[in-house]
């Protein structure tokens, strides 16, 4: 089984470098910068206070394999399902809700996995880990998969509510996390009174298309700050590297979907707005 990590940054370099870790056949496609670094001297895994090596090929171009991990960013989605063999097995490890049913627009076998992983590029071919690392999916192969070769993974009867729940916690703190520069904890500590009105119109526009929350989903956004503390958000890293950020996927979709729907989303469409005039400033 020769699994391809199309977007080989932070997440996918970490579920990579497991898979890779378990025995798995993987190639990590990514940046030039950190393929010469993985070529030269592995990945490089920090997690719970170790630093792990792991064997794993890299590559600057898509490669054929068996299947494709997706973790590139949402705004690069389509080039990349037009790039990959017609009728792939794609798995998309993605923010927003809406990006297997890309893959599947575009004639591929795609399915949904929703990341719960903290991680950060701390250097060329180096993962910095900050918090949990858990996958949570519907399809029981890929579970298998998964499951195989070590990585942590659950089963859900059904993987939109989980990606709206991600939705949830990624409206949260991405954008707030890239405007201030703070991490979780500080942010849930010094601005819960944002984070508890993004998350509550989020809820209130899922619940408007048929997803129901169940749960309080504040409490729920505000307890991943315990485990993640130290976590910045991936929208705080693309500003700091002067890429174009998924916010339009994140803030920006909620805020999109309440027009549509009749619903009022201020607090997202006031992010999403900040954090534009951040993205065209670094650009």
């Amino acid at each position: 089984m020769h699994v391809v990590v199309a977007g080989a940054g932070a997440v996918g370099c970490y579920i990579g470098g497991l898979l890779a870790r378990g025995g798995c056949d993987v190639t990590l496609v990514g940046r030039a910068r950190h393929v010469e670094a993985i070529q030269a001297r592995w990945l490089s895994i920090e997690t719970g206070g170790d630093t792990i090596s792991v064997p794993v090929r890299a590559s600057t171009e898509l490669v054929a394999g068996d299947r494709y991990l997706a973790c590139v960013k949402t705004v690069d989605s389509d080039s990349l399902a037009a790039a990959l063999p017609a009728g792939s097995r794609v798995l998309t490890l993605q923010n927003g809700v809406d990006g297997a049913a890309r893959f599947r627009a575009a004639g591929h076998m795609a399915d949904a996995c929703v990341v719960y992983v903290g991680a950060y590029m701390g250097g060329d071919g180096h993962v910095v880990h900050t918090g949990r690392g858990d996958l949570a999916l519907s399809s029981a192969d890929w579970g298998a998969l998964f499951t195989s070769f070590g990585v942590p993974c659950r089963l859900v009867e059904d993987v939109d509510v989980e990606l709206w729940r991600k939705l949830v916690l990624n409206c949260a703190y991405n954008a707030i996390s890239a405007l201030t520069g703070a991490r979780y904890g500080r942010i849930a500590a010094e601005a819960s009174a944002v984070v508890r009105a993004a998350v509550e119109e989020t809820v209130a526009v899922a619940a408007a298309q048929g997803i129901r929350l169940e749960g309080d989903q504040v409490q729920f956004a505000l307890d991943l700050a315990i485990p993640m503390k130290d976590t910045i958000s991936s929208t705080a890293q693309d500003l700091a590297f002067g890429r174009r950020t998924e916010i339009d996927s994140l803030n920006g979709y909620v805020a999109a979907r309440g027009r549509e729907l009749g619903v009022p989303t201020p607090v997202n469409a006031m992010l999403r707005q900040l954090v534009k005039l951040r993205e065209r400033a670094t650009a």
